[in-house]
């Protein structure tokens, strides 16, 4: 089974290609505030290092948090889109080993159809002007 791995709740984004157990790629980048422009080239590099496209993905798993509120929702918006659009199951997780333990959830059949985010805190946001 060819997994997707996401992690993008800090500065420094994860993404992972996986064949059941086996890490096939791993890519660790410096995102910060460029997250969301970074993000599916990371996912498309990962890919093609290993000759294979979007299509060929069978799974995902995603780190939900907690973390950062911005980074949550842009890796979940992500791996939930690629999920419904591909037909394949998705599963987040939140404490290590996370990709081992969604992994062996995936395996088991498992599939949240929607992944959703545990933010640890609710977001800080500034108070509108008006």
């Amino acid at each position: 089974m060819l997994i997707l791995t996401l992690r993008t709740d800090k500065s420094d984004a994860e993404v992972g290609i996986f064949d059941d157990e086996t890490e096939l790629a791993y890519t660790i980048w410096q995102a910060h505030r460029e997250l969301a422009e970074t993000i599916h080239s990371k996912i498309q590099e990962a890919l093609s290092g290993q000759h294979k496209g979007l299509n060929d993905l069978q799974a995902i798993v995603i780190y939900k948090g907690p973390g950062s509120f911005t980074g949550l929702r842009i890796g979940i918006t992500v791996a939930n889109t690629f999920a419904d659009s591909l037909g394949i199951p998705i599963v987040s997780e939140s404490q290590e080993p996370w990709q081992k333990s969604g992994i062996i959830r995936l395996q088991k059949g498992e599939n949240e159809v929607v992944a959703l985010p545990e933010y640890g805190a609710l977001p800080k946001t500034t108070t509108p002007k008006h």
